[in-house]
């Protein structure tokens, strides 16, 4: 049997632009660029290496946002992804982690799965929650924040993983199916080469919206969100520093300048 994997990718705005809060608090995603999360790249190499080493294997990218969203697929499958789908609704906007989860869970269970692979968190928001919430969603096991990751056995088989902490390292596995993380430590992740870019234009990209999956509207969105922004606010402009002069007393004044901030 074929061991298919779903990789989780999102497509987030470039933290290197000017981002900025629409009316309604959410991002306004026409003012700035968007690309295919960093770290959902790692996990995407991390699939094709598996894949590599099974027998036989499907990768599929999923993705949830909005039609620029296919950009992200697009990286995905000039990596190496056999195929795309892609979760695109208008009432789909301002969903949070929660919402996201439910929409992820539903679009894995309608494709198929043996193994989900999702990066540690997104590079926008941050949260590193929605494997563990999508794995519950599931209802199977979570191995997450690994910085090595294999299968043994194929689709009815274990995956197994390192996690790397502060004072110790663990080796954990799970039988499959299950939800696995991986953190930018767990290799570097391939550039798509020409041949790869040209072949990802004729791989499949599917469409669904909440009717495909069976997903009431009032579930999702701003009205449906969990979590909600109360407030945002221009960062300030940067002002000029202070400039300490050595005439002398140079490495004084520095001194004086950071115990005053309590920085020593």
């Amino acid at each position: 049997m074929s061991l298919r994997i779903v990789v989780c990718v999102k497509y987030v705005p470039d933290a290197t632009g000017d981002r900025h809060f629409a009316e309604d608090l959410t991002l306004d995603r026409d003012d700035v660029d968007g690309l295919l999360s960093e770290l959902d790249e790692y996990a995407v190499e991390q699939a094709l290496q598996i894949a590599d080493e099974a027998d036989d294997a499907e990768i599929t990218v999923l993705t949830v946002g909005p039609e620029d969203a296919k950009d992200a697929l697009r990286k995905a499958l000039s990596m190496g992804a056999d195929k795309a789908v892609h979760v695109e609704d208008d009432d789909l906007h301002g969903t949070d982690a929660l919402g996201t989860s439910l929409v992820l869970a539903k679009a894995v269970e309608k494709a198929g799965y043996d193994l989900v692979i999702c990066g540690m968190a997104s590079t926008d928001g941050t949260m590193g929650v929605l494997p563990a919430i999508l794995a519950e969603r599931l209802g199977v096991p979570q191995v997450t924040l690994l910085s090595e990751v294999s299968v043994e056995g194929g689709a009815d088989g274990t995956v197994k993983g390192r996690r790397d902490g502060d004072t110790a390292t663990e080796h954990l596995e799970a039988s499959l199916p299950a939800v696995v993380s991986v953190t930018d430590q767990s290799g570097e992740a391939r550039y798509p080469s020409f041949k790869g870019i040209m072949a990802a234009k004729k791989k499949p990209v599917t469409s669904w919206d909440l009717s495909d999956l069976d997903i009431e509207a009032e579930d999702v969105g701003l009205e449906g969100a969990w979590t909600k922004v109360d407030g945002a606010e221009e960062r300030p402009a940067r002002t000029a520093g202070t400039i300490v002069k050595d005439e002398g007393e140079g490495g004084k004044q520095l001194a004086a300048f950071l115990a005053e901030r309590k920085f020593v």
